[in-house]
């Protein structure tokens, strides 16, 4: 039998996507005023492998990824999602965008093991959170370099997506090696 232990703290992420710059920036904003400093930003990537958001956000979408230098528990994601829903909404309802859905806000998190996403929606490789949220390992780390799955979008297939994630989890793995700050 195996002793439970508290999971160590996980590299918060947010996935930002949008047509709109200004939009993106927002939530930034709102995120860093929530989270604490970005530690880490990746390029804004053209995000143009599927068109399903198309008819709720437009064309020309671009995707960010952020990471927080404020380390978290991995039981706090749940929360995140239901925040970063909020935030949505409450862009949405500014009325500032011709589109239904101005912004896509996806809070995850990353170990040295894995990338992880979270979700309203169920599916048969979702485990349930807690506060109707999923939870996704969308990538994980093994043999030097990302592993997909069978599920795993394809833009976190990309190799520049891949190669911002393992920056972070470079950082992530010198912030273990330094200990618990005092």
């Amino acid at each position: 039998m195996g002793d439970a232990a508290l999971h160590p703290p996980v590299l918060p992420l947010l996935v930002t996507f949008s047509a709109d710059p200004v939009a993106l920036a927002w939530a930034r904003e709102k995120a860093i005023a929530a989270w604490g400093p970005v530690v880490l930003a990746s390029a804004r990537f053209d995000f143009a492998e599927t068109d399903y958001y198309e008819s709720s956000m437009g064309e020309g979408l671009k995707l960010e990824i952020l990471a927080f230098e404020w380390l978290m528990s991995p039981d706090e994601l749940p929360a995140r999602k239901l925040q970063t829903n909020a935030w949505e909404a409450a862009y949405a309802d500014k009325g500032n965008s011709a589109t239904a859905r101005p912004v896509n806000l996806d809070p995850g998190y990353l170990t040295p093991a894995k990338f992880v996403l979270a979700s309203t929606k169920d599916h048969s490789h979702r485990l349930y959170l807690g506060q109707g949220i999923f939870g996704e390992v969308t990538l994980y780390y093994s043999r030097g370099a990302w592993q997909t799955r069978p599920w795993t979008y394809p833009n976190y297939q990309r190799a520049d997506y891949q190669e911002f994630l393992t920056a972070c989890r470079g950082w992530l793995r010198q912030q273990e090696s330094k200990g618990p700050s005092k």
